[in-house]
């Protein structure tokens, strides 16, 4: 393999300041984070990497080794325009920060093994990386919670994806070790530590998905006209009484069901992982799967299949589908002797079922490549 080229290679300097962000997995919370709810992601040992150095001018120079073969992107700060692929990230921060700060243009290089449309914020991993680098090169006065928002309006804003907050405080908050427990209408956190006997296990169908797609917005649309038509700010205002008496059409229903179902689940496993009762936080996990997969209908039968399989495997708690939907990965909850193993299982059983191949990417504190 041709090694990469150096920041010194690309750019002709050193490099100043190098920062890092983890990608994420969400334990429980899923589509709650843009209806005012709860969510508890965790980190990832997979992270995005920047070296970044100032510039003279006002010219932006990124290169990033995803794509080792090409020249650096190349645009001025303030001048920004969409291209449709990964540099848009990095342009939606430049936007978003330069009225903190951004003094000049600089040079950045990337590197990244966050596994890109798998639900684990590949690219909330890159907005805080940069962030990050951002923050030291300029002395920009953001703290990490400052970051997060930064970084959310960066890719609603420029990149034109609906996310919630939940990837952005991820990637700037959490640990492997603990559970981040997030109000996302509040942003107050704690984080929940993982008991030892558990461990947490990823793994990616090898269906890709992608935000800006369209079902994503579709869920977004219907669960704001479910909150509209039963009178409240956000579906986290509502409770199941309300949306049984209202007489929703059923789509609107079922996308209002799952959201209050699903912040009900975030604070029961939040309990269970306190009192250290894994089978019951595996109950949930189970529960959130079968809501996302019938009233909020952003599985897909390789996914079904993913968590059916690991369900069934020893010492697997529970399996959910994790992240926006439509493909991605699946998280799971394990004893933590058993991690690898069960990981291994379960991934050569998905093959042997669906002809696709699966790819472990976390398995308990252990990252696997490949």
């Amino acid at each position: 393999m041709t090694p990469l080229p150096s920041f010194a290679s690309l750019f002709r300097l050193e490099p100043e300041f190098r920062a890092s962000a983890p990608g994420r997995v969400n334990l429980i919370g899923e589509h709650t984070d843009y209806n005012g709810g709860f969510v508890l992601p965790t980190a990832i040992l997979q992270t995005t990497r920047v070296e970044m150095a100032p510039s003279s001018g006002r010219s932006i120079r990124v290169w990033s080794a995803a794509f080792p073969d090409r020249p650096p992107v190349e645009y001025e700060l303030g001048r920004e325009s969409k291209n449709g692929d990964w540099s848009d990230y990095v342009k939606g921060m430049t936007v978003v920060l330069a009225p903190l700060g951004l003094a000049s243009g600089f040079c950045a290089r990337i590197e990244s093994d966050v596994p890109v449309g798998s639900g684990l914020s590949s690219s909330a991993a890159l907005e805080i990386s940069m962030g990050r680098a951002l923050r030291s090169v300029f002395k920009l006065p953001l703290s990490d919670v400052d970051l997060a928002r930064a970084a959310r309006r960066a890719e609603n804003e420029f990149v034109g994806a609906p996310v919630g907050i939940m990837d952005q405080m991820a990637c700037s908050l959490a640990t492997v070790s603990s559970a981040l427990f997030l109000d996302t209408r509040s942003l107050e956190f704690e984080n929940v530590p993982i008991p030892d006997a558990a461990a947490v296990i990823v793994i990616d169908s090898g269906i890709e998905h992608r935000h800006a797609d369209g079902g994503y917005k579709q869920r977004r649309r219907e669960c704001e006209e479910a909150a509209a038509a039963l009178g409240v700010r956000e579906l986290r205002d509502a409770d199941e009484a309300m949306i049984e008496r209202a007489g929703l059409p059923d789509v609107l229903a079922r996308r209002a069901r799952h959201v209050v179902t699903e912040n009900r689940r975030v604070l029961e496993t939040v309990n269970a992982l306190r009192t250290g009762d894994l089978a019951r936080a595996g109950e949930l996990f189970v529960q959130s799967h079968t809501s996302m997969r019938d009233d909020f209908q952003v599985s897909v039968p390789e996914i079904d299949a993913l968590v059916e399989i690991a369900t069934r495997v020893q010492d697997i708690y529970g399996a959910r589908l994790t992240g926006g939907g439509f493909g991605g990965a699946i998280v799971a909850l394990v004893s933590a002797a058993r991690a690898r193993a069960a990981a291994d299982e379960v991934a050569a059983a998905y093959t042997k079922v669906t002809g696709q191949t699966a790819s472990i990417v976390m398995a308990g504190e252990v990252p696997i490549s490949g």
